[in-house]
């Protein structure tokens, strides 16, 4: 995140033709007084030097002094950009930043704040629309990781470069996890009484992707152990706003809790069985993937 943000603002100081000569990218091995002789050095055919050097609280501690007659005289054309994990309010360094720069503090957004936190990046960095959909789906297949998050929301605006809004149909095309979104599809079919249907996407599923044939099992585990928990939560009383945010239900709320509905926690524990054996017998050669995908799937009613 904190490199995301220094890269804006990168961006916004220095534009790419003036990079090579107006930017330096230092690190906390540059000497110090390397640093204070480039920002003091005039800008060749631009306006502004931009010094940037990152995992800077080594640096800041080592040069501290250095730094606060630095805050007291800067160059009026030379810009210090320092990322640090810390910034003890209460030093003399950082009662003098005020007077001649800002403290830009970056926080990590709470679970609830991800899906539109990626929706601005993506608008932001790509001029694009996430849709709340995608957004959400995104979140609840790659978790809390937002560098991972935005990683992917990068692919997802090259994979949809011609469209105006990346949906939850690019994320299920591109991500290496489709395979969880296909099971959901296949659980939520056989709920609704669709047998058949459920097969049909099963067998898409095998189809489409070459390692559902080591990886289905997994997939509808990782369902019905959110199922299995999510209705324990249910028994005891907790509300479906909740249940959904702790078990980061964030794409089709109403089918995953149609699915809590139909099946018992007696029913979904039978379920983790089963493919507790089927994938025993696929790892020992008494079944076939695929045969073995699609009784599980007539079974599940």
């Amino acid at each position: 995140m904190v490199s995301a943000e220094a890269g804006r603002l990168i961006h916004s100081l220095v534009p790419a033709e003036q990079r090579e000569t107006s930017l330096l990218d230092a690190d906390k091995d540059t000497p110090a007084q390397q640093i204070f002789d480039e920002l003091r050095t005039l800008p060749f055919l631009a306006d502004q030097r931009v010094v940037v050097v990152k995992k800077a609280d080594d640096f800041v501690s080592k040069n501290r002094s250095l730094l606060e007659k630095y805050f007291e005289n800067p160059s009026p054309t030379g810009i210090l950009i320092l990322t640090v994990g810390t910034w003890k309010a209460n030093t003399k360094l950082a009662k003098k930043l005020p007077k001649v720069g800002k403290l830009i503090t970056i926080a990590a957004p709470k679970l609830r704040q991800l899906p539109g936190h990626l929706s601005k990046y993506a608008q932001q960095q790509h001029n694009k629309k996430l849709a709340p959909a995608a957004a959400n789906l995104l979140v609840e297949l790659l978790g809390e990781d937002l560098p991972r998050l935005q990683s992917e929301v990068d692919k997802l605006a090259l994979y949809a470069v011609e469209e105006k809004a990346i949906t939850a149909d690019h994320v299920n095309q591109l991500s290496a996890r489709d395979r969880f979104f296909n099971a959901f599809e296949v659980i939520d079919a056989v709920t609704a009484g669709r047998t058949a249907h459920a097969i049909a996407r099963m067998r898409a599923m095998f189809a489409h992707d070459r390692s559902a044939e080591y990886t289905f099992v997994g997939a509808f585990a990782w369902h019905f152990r959110k199922l299995f928990n999510a209705k324990v939560m249910q028994q005891q009383g907790a509300p479906a706003g909740q249940i959904a945010s702790k078990m980061r239900v964030w794409y089709n709320k109403p089918a995953f809790f149609n699915q809590l509905r139909a099946m018992s926690l007696q029913h979904i524990g039978r379920i983790l069985t089963e493919l507790a054996e089927i994938d025993f017998q696929i790892k020992t050669g008494q079944s076939s993937p695929r045969v073995a995908a699609e009784r599980f799937v007539m079974n599940l009613r």
